[in-house]
């Protein structure tokens, strides 16, 4: 069954940036710990895809118009919160997919302590529910 974890992080106010504040070596500690746990994933054949995204200023809220054109409203409202990447995963079980987003909450942080983030868990449909 297919799952997506999705990482939400938090915007810190005294990091205006989030990651891009920490000291280089950080950020390539933390890259390193994903690289390495993504190529992990797909030496299993349990990685289905996984992409970073990027901060919410650069987002774009979009609805149709009543002729069915794009009605856009700015970037998305303030939060203290915002999902900064996800994994679609392939397993068997609900309990692999939590395993895998524990790994990829322990991901480190500055000084190497591990963030210990929230990651969401949820199955992907394969068919309309029931």
């Amino acid at each position: 069954m297919k799952y997506i974890l999705m990482m939400n992080t938090m915007k810190q106010a005294n990091e205006p940036q989030g990651i891009l504040a920490w000291p280089k070596q950080a950020i390539d500690a933390h890259i390193a710990y994903m690289i390495k746990l993504n190529q992990g994933l797909a030496g299993s054949g349990e990685l289905v895809s996984a992409e970073g995204l990027t901060f919410p200023d650069q987002a774009k809220r979009v609805r149709a118009g009543d002729d069915g054109l794009p009605v856009t409203d700015g970037v998305f409202p303030e939060s203290k919160e915002f999902l900064a990447g996800y994994w679609i995963v392939d397993v068997p079980t609900p309990e692999r997919a939590c395993a895998i987003a524990a790994r990829a909450s322990a991901a480190p942080g500055p000084g190497g302590k591990p963030l210990n983030m929230w990651i969401e868990v949820r199955p992907i449909m394969s068919a309309p529910p029931k």
